[in-house]
């Protein structure tokens, strides 16, 4: 059975950290283009980080660029997003999604993946 597992989110202070894990089962993530997205209340989910399959390259958002990092553990099946200097507008959802093609250059683009995990909640407030 596929399954991806989100987990590390919680309540937070601006200016703190947080890492969020993207467990997979069913499947091999190295294999395949992985992307972070986020969905805040009454907004559209919108693309954070993804990490290619084909040659490692990672992309992200304007918004996170400097303050958040995606990587992979292949040996646990697992991509993280750590997240750093944390601010109010980063509160949301974050859910992490796989494009089951193989060899692919990860996008920011919800049409790009075809497997998304349930999400983890992350709220930023003092």
């Amino acid at each position: 059975q596929l399954q991806l597992v989100e987990s590390g989110g919680g309540l937070v202070q601006p200016g703190g950290s947080l890492r969020l894990s993207c467990a997979a089962s069913g499947f091999t993530l190295h294999y395949y283009a992985i992307g972070w997205f986020r969905q805040a209340p009454g907004k559209e989910r919108e693309g954070v980080s993804c990490t290619s399959s084909s040659d490692g390259t990672a992309y992200y958002a304007d918004s996170v660029k400097g303050r958040f990092t995606i990587s992979r553990d292949n040996a646990k099946n697992t991509v993280y997003l750590q997240m750093n200097n944390l601010k109010p507008e980063d509160t949301a959802v974050y859910y992490c999604a796989v494009d089951r093609r193989l060899s692919r250059i990860c996008a920011l683009l919800r049409n790009e993946y075809d497997y998304w995990g349930q999400g983890t909640q992350v709220t930023v407030s003092s």
